[in-house]
């Protein structure tokens, strides 16, 4: 019998469209993010179904990538396929905490709008900056970072990809130290600041207050933690975790081989984009990846996962 890990991606891989077809085909998903929409400060369909900017602004991109992705969830979940663990990747973290059972899920949606607003307002916007390094050795990477001043690891994402974060001209300063060193690309990345660097503390001092706030209960099956790529069994941990999240690196490799090991074999990536399953066929070939984005994939890959 196989072991399955539900997957969710984080900010970047949302798409205009997302989650339409499971509004006007799914009565639990229609459900789902009506109530979303009643307990937020935006009109969450307008920002998902339609093509808006505000998708791409992280105070908006946050909310609404959790509640797709949870959305997608209960529609799977009532075909039968259940976890028995969850991961998500930095932002993901929440949908994988609520699909664990520890959230409800409209307070993860409103917690990913309280972080989403922190992350943004936090480091005042061109100020910080991202940048991936695709084609280097991390250890060869590490080692030059540790030289340098205002730039640090922000994702270890797959083998031969990491992506650095802190001031904007330090990270521009590494890239190119980095290109010199070896490395085959620099993609500077278009976000609003330099998430999980340590410029981000004072955004994770405050969400904690949030989560704080409200109930965490006990975790139906666990999930995988992005600061230490192990995975939680005690709910009591989670704050703590998830407020050094926004400031500490993701270790989304080192997760997927800490899952690996634990006897996963059977991955199903929910939610727009294929960021995830791309990087788990980098990181190991020889486990089952599914990945389910539209009302179609659910119904395909659903039947064969029963």
């Amino acid at each position: 019998m196989c072991k399955i890990a539900f997957l969710y991606p984080g900010q970047g891989a949302q798409q205009a469209g997302m989650g339409a077809d499971f509004y006007e085909n799914g009565s639990l998903a229609k459900s789902f993010l009506d109530k979303v929409e009643g307990c937020l400060d935006f009109h969450l369909k307008e920002v998902c179904f339609r093509k808006d900017e505000r998708l791409n602004k992280t105070e908006y991109t946050q909310p609404a990538m959790v509640s797709v992705c949870l959305a997608m969830t209960l529609e799977l979940t009532a075909r039968g396929v259940k976890p028995d663990i969850t991961a998500g990747l930095s932002l993901g973290e929440y949908a994988a905490v609520a699909a664990a059972g520890a959230f409800n899920s409209l307070d993860a949606v409103r917690l990913a709008r309280k972080r989403g607003i922190l992350m943004q307002n936090t480091v005042p916007e061109g100020e910080g900056g991202m940048c991936a390094i695709l084609g280097m050795e991390t250890e060869a990477a590490e080692k030059i970072l540790r030289e340098m001043e205002g730039v640090s690891i922000a994702n270890y994402n797959c083998p031969g990809q990491i992506v650095i974060t802190g001031k904007k001209e330090s990270v521009k300063a590494a890239a190119e130290r980095l290109k010199t060193a070896g490395a085959k690309r620099t993609v500077p990345l278009n976000v609003s600041g330099p998430f999980h660097s340590p410029f981000l503390v004072p955004a994770g001092e405050e969400l904690k207050k949030e989560i704080e706030k409200i109930s965490v209960h006990p975790l139906e099956v666990p999930y995988v933690a992005n600061v230490t790529a192990e995975k939680v069994e005690n709910a009591d941990r989670i704050c703590g975790l998830l407020s050094r999240g926004v400031s500490s690196p993701v270790r989304w490799q080192q997760s997927m081989e800490y899952m690996i090991a634990d006897g996963v074999d059977t991955f199903v990536e929910i939610g727009p984009g294929r960021t995830l399953t791309g990087f788990l066929k980098k990181i190991n070939k020889e486990v089952s990846v599914y990945h389910i984005s539209t009302w179609d994939d659910m119904e395909n890959i659903g039947c064969r996962l029963c």
